[in-house]
């Protein structure tokens, strides 16, 4: 990244490690959103493996087999109550036609954003992770993800956190590929 030294000083430190943004079906994905929300990303794994588990595989995670799982069992499988009511939602609106998960891919970012936020529990974090890693947008900057609020702070040494107006105007030189600044972001605070 040329128009930002510091940042460039960062992925050349990192070598040759690269983001992957591994492709997943988009109704998991969003499963995965609402599991992994305020959770460590090993503590929302175990809890996810156990969920796709109780459904009989990946395969068989479907709005259909989520809708007609016993919540009791969702409960015991790690999942909140609120959260099996936000994956609920999201399952009935995938049934009902109210989402059309494979033709979001196209519509604009804002569209999806506005799509996604319409079902209960998903707000723009989640939307944005749905951006990133399911249908890999290249230019997504999400200021409300406190990783990203950290790896700005400590690239930039600021002494407090900044506020989303003034990382996005930071972002401003890492577009069109902010989505791959926030990956390296998230690695400087490894």
């Amino acid at each position: 990244m040329r128009r930002d030294p510091r940042l460039g000083a960062h992925m050349k430190k990192m070598g040759r490690r690269r983001p992957s943004f591994d492709p997943r079906d988009p109704f998991h994905a969003l499963v995965g959103a609402v599991v992994s929300q305020q959770l460590s990303t090993k503590a929302a794994d175990t809890i996810e493996g156990r969920v796709v588990a109780l459904l009989g595989g990946p395969k068989n995670l479907t709005p259909e087999s989520l809708l007609a799982a016993d919540q009791a069992a969702l409960r015991a499988a790690g999942l909140s109550w609120p959260k099996i009511s936000y994956l609920r939602d999201l399952a009935q609106h995938v049934v009902d036609g109210k989402l059309d998960l494979h033709g979001l891919k196209h519509k604009s970012d804002e569209e999806i954003v506005v799509a996604i936020t319409a079902i209960k529990g998903f707000g723009r974090w989640s939307a944005e992770m749905f951006l990133m890693f399911c249908l890999h947008r290249p230019d997504v900057f999400p200021v409300g993800d406190l990783g990203i609020v950290k790896g700005v702070q400590q690239l930039t040494g600021m002494k407090r956190r900044p506020k989303p107006r003034t990382m996005t105007r930071h972002a401003e030189a890492w577009k069109p590929y902010r989505s791959i600044a926030s990956w390296y972001l998230w690695r400087l605070l490894e």
